[in-house]
């Protein structure tokens, strides 16, 4: 286990940031709080907290599909750890990717569990453009494929350990 400290700890981090801001959310503002006048404004015109649910996946593909992606987020989760030798999950940069991106898919396996539905609440808006709100195990996700994507380009093919 000391072997994966940094993997272990960023994904109890990531998810109980999510988890804890989740609860906020759900205490403070009603399911289905979306634009004005139940958001909150944390930056006018920019970055609003609300609260809707999200049975899908990343921009709502595979919407009313919650239990689907369960099934496959706790498949990759066991994936992740069957094959942690394969991929190299003895390397701390790789840790730090595969801990972001496990926190952030335990965390939205939680919701799917407890709401049937993945709870979002940061919503963004550039202008007329307005993207897609989401959650903190978005964001470790997210984080964490572009951190493996990058450091899987940088570095030469490594073998696992035995």
């Amino acid at each position: 286990m000391l072997a994966y400290r940094w993997l272990l700890g960023l994904s109890a981090i990531v998810l109980v940031l999510d988890q804890a801001t989740k609860l906020w959310v759900q205490a403070r503002l009603p399911f289905g709080t979306y634009g004005m006048p139940g958001a909150i404004p944390v930056i006018d015109d920019f970055f609003y907290l609300v609260h809707v649910g999200n049975t899908g996946a990343a921009w709502s593909m595979f919407s009313g599909r919650s239990l689907a992606l369960a099934i496959f987020a706790g498949i990759t989760l066991l994936a992740i750890f069957v094959w942690r030798r394969a991929l190299a999950l003895h390397l701390r940069s790789v840790q730090i990717s595969f801990g972001l991106l496990c926190g952030g898919i335990a965390g939205n396996l939680i919701d799917r569990i407890r709401c049937q539905h993945v709870i979002d609440f940061i919503d963004l808006h550039f202008g007329s453009y307005i993207y897609p709100t989401f959650n903190i195990a978005d964001c470790g996700i997210c984080v964490g494929v572009a951190l493996y994507l990058w450091h899987s380009l940088r570095t030469p093919a490594v073998k696992a350990k035995p």
